[in-house]
């Protein structure tokens, strides 16, 4: 039986990943920091984990990698942060690297050897604005940029050990649209703006991932919306900031 392994499993999107995976006979193991109100059963199991935590993390990954290792270590875990540059601080831009990307990387590390033992693959769950702007998202655009960037340096290094390295950019899924239990600073839960557009459905947005993932595409644009930013910002970056900006930042 496969195995594969998501970081914020607890949330929409990873338990809708899950159970896709299930459902294709996988087995999956859970990391967040509140599995409560995760179902367990043969073919799931969650782990309590503080993501930000390395030795948390540490031991929750050694915890989940099976005796043949691990084929697909999902990087899904995140948070949003909505608001101005101008009336954000250094504090709050800190913990979205923490959980965006600093998390991320600490998993890949764990994950690299487990991996490397099934000739898996990595899946970094990463946005829109992980290869474009997106107004009043600083702090998260430039994790996701961060993201794009060690993953696709990672591919690099691990072809040579028959590891894949993909990466999904989801536009809008609506995960936690009147959840967003946002802060003063403006961090909030993944999938819970309100200024988006053409939302998906976390099972909709999995089932578009799997499908990149079974065709072995190095990058998966999720959704009409991201399909669309992709080829406009690859043509053009300039259209696409304006046409951003006029639909999100209602500049």
């Amino acid at each position: 039986m496969k195995r594969a392994v998501i970081s914020g499993g607890a949330g929409g999107l990873g338990r809708a990943l899950s159970g896709a995976l299930q459902a294709r006979g996988w087995h999956v193991v859970l990391l967040d920091r509140d599995i409560s109100g995760v179902e367990t059963s043969e073919t799931q199991q969650a782990i309590r984990c503080d993501l930000t935590d390395p030795e948390q993390l540490a031991a929750a990954c050694a915890a989940a990698v099976g005796p043949n290792g691990v084929d697909l270590a999902i990087y899904n875990a995140g948070i949003t942060q909505i608001g101005l540059f101008a009336d954000s601080d250094e504090a709050g831009h800190r913990r979205v690297f923490e959980i965006n990307y600093f998390a991320a990387v600490n998993m890949a590390r764990a994950m690299l050897c487990p991996v490397r033992q099934t000739r898996g693959t990595h899946l970094a769950i990463s946005s829109v604005a992980g290869f474009a702007p997106l107004y009043s998202r600083t702090s998260y655009a430039a994790s996701k940029h961060a993201l794009e960037g060690f993953f696709k340096s990672l591919r690099s290094e691990e072809r040579a050990h028959g590891v894949r390295v993909q990466i999904a950019a989801p536009s809008f899924v609506a995960t936690n649209l009147g959840n967003a239990q946002a802060q003063p600073d403006g961090i909030a839960r993944p999938g819970s703006a309100t200024d988006g557009m053409d939302y998906m459905t976390p099972e909709a947005a999995a089932a578009e991932i799997l499908r990149g993932l079974d065709r072995g595409r190095d990058m998966i644009p999720v959704g009409r919306v991201a399909r669309l930013a992709w080829r406009i910002n690859r043509l053009s970056p300039g259209l696409y900031q304006r046409l951003m900006e006029r639909n999100i930042g209602r500049g």
